[in-house]
């Protein structure tokens, strides 16, 4: 398995995968390509829905400021 994180945006993860939620669920995908959530605003959590995109970068998680 190979997973590409980046400064911005989902976390991406090859295919396919089985992902355990916080509260113990589960959740599969068969695609050869995944985009999990890191900002915890999608609709669709865990996967990504970009609403990352809809926030201004200065506010963004890992943006260096405190």
């Amino acid at each position: 398995m190979r997973v590409r994180l980046g400064t911005d945006g989902p976390m991406l993860i090859e295919g396919p995968v089985e992902i355990t939620l916080p509260d113990g669920g589960v959740v599969r995908s068969d695609r050869f390509m995944v985009a999990v959530c890191q900002c915890g605003r999608s609709a669709r959590y865990p996967w990504c829905d970009t609403s990352h995109r809809r926030v201004p970068p200065r506010s963004r998680r890992g943006s260096g400021s405190a």
